[in-house]
């Protein structure tokens, strides 16, 4: 038996101004192109079933643009009579029982099986048992469905289990909702022949769980994203489980450490001729106040200007008072201005003077321009 599984398509999603020739957000036009790229594997691996462990959408109510082109590509599997079973994750999942689930349009297509009500679904097929639990926002009923499906399995059949949520770990990503997984239920584990898993963004097995997987997302949401590989996960089971990640091709993306105590400019130019059309993300390391301010963002820029985006952070030298590891735009106008004459005075005592006189002054603004 072949399976294709993968994750965290986020169809939708956008986070840059950038427009492509068609007038599609570019970073919304990269996702839609990873998406493909999948659907175009499984339709010449030609695998038994396809699992999508959650985040079909990036939101719970996507544009329409997202939805006709989901629908579009899911029913090139539909055409192919490949089975499909979808879950909802967390950021497809509404966050009141009153709004319509959006993988409730899945339903139209036909050998396409989408799981959204918020608890635990079994899809049968003659060979196989797929265990669903897709996002639930109540921890109970959450509970519940865990404690439901270890009664549900099925004797003569493959029994593969879906989830959405943090296995192994003790923190999560931050996100609404989210959700880990009971460390109490995990021997329910090694009673599956295959657990799928969505939400972590990178592929990888799971702790000492031979068959727990994260196939990991299609596309880059975030700057850690960059040194991960992006693609789905082929599983077959034989005798024994085999898994293997097959990667697709993404928009280059590339994190520059730029250290401020050499050239800077020269340590940028380096990297100029392979920047076409990829993401960057810039941080210039051990900054005097004097350098922040002698290079400016667009000096930078000028470097790379075949680049799709790029993204710079400032980090100040540890010397520099309450600077030393905070950006230009998070620190406060006083700060910055004491951090400034604290590097130019040469004498600790005209420093003294000078920033009270600065202290006094910002005191003054305020009062004056209190909303309170």
């Amino acid at each position: 038996m072949k399976l294709i599984h993968f994750s965290d398509t986020h169809l939708g999603f956008n986070d840059l101004d950038a427009i492509n020739e068609a007038g599609i957000n570019q970073r919304e036009a990269d996702f839609y192109d990873a998406f493909s790229q999948v659907i175009d594997a499984i339709l010449l691996e030609k695998p038994n079933y396809v699992i999508h462990t959650g985040d079909l959408f990036h939101r719970p109510h996507p544009s329409n643009r997202a939805i006709s082109f989901a629908l579009t590509q899911l029913k090139r599997l539909s055409s192919a009579q490949i089975k499909t079973i979808i879950i909802a994750g967390n950021h497809s999942t509404p966050r009141t029982r009153t709004a319509s689930p959006i993988l409730l349009a899945l339903r139209t297509l036909d050998y396409v099986y989408p799981v959204f009500e918020e608890a635990y679904e079994k899809v049968e097929f003659e060979d196989v048992a797929f265990h669903c639990i897709p996002h639930i926002n109540d921890e109970i009923e959450n509970l519940k469905a865990i404690e439901l499906c270890e009664n549900s399995l099925v004797e003569g059949k493959r029994n593969i289990m879906m989830l959405h949520c943090s296995v192994g770990q003790k923190y999560i990503m931050e996100e609404y909702g989210e959700r880990v997984y009971p460390h109490d239920k995990e021997s329910l584990f090694s009673k599956m022949d295959y657990v799928a898993l969505g939400h972590w963004h990178g592929f990888g097995k799971v702790g000492k769980h031979p068959n727990v997987f994260y196939a990991g997302s299609t596309e880059r949401t975030s700057s850690n994203d960059i040194r991960v590989d992006k693609g789905y996960v082929c599983v077959e089971l034989d005798k024994t489980l085999h898994v293997n990640f097959q990667s697709i091709a993404l928009r280059p993306s590339y994190r520059l450490n730029i250290d401020a105590t050499k050239d800077i400019i020269f340590q940028l130019e380096e990297y100029s001729d392979a920047t076409k059309g990829a993401l960057l993300y810039i941080t210039l390391e051990n900054l005097t106040i004097t350098q922040s301010i002698d290079i400016a963002n667009g000096d930078i820029e000028a470097i790379f200007p075949e680049a799709l985006s790029i993204q710079i952070q400032r980090k100040f030298a540890q010397t520099q008072s309450s600077m030393s590891t905070e950006s230009v735009n998070a620190a406060s106008l006083q700060e910055y201005f004491s951090s400034f004459l604290k590097e130019q005075s040469g004498d600790e005592s005209e420093f003294e003077r000078l920033n009270a006189k600065v202290t006094e002054l910002f005191a003054q603004y305020d009062e004056v321009n209190d909303d309170a």
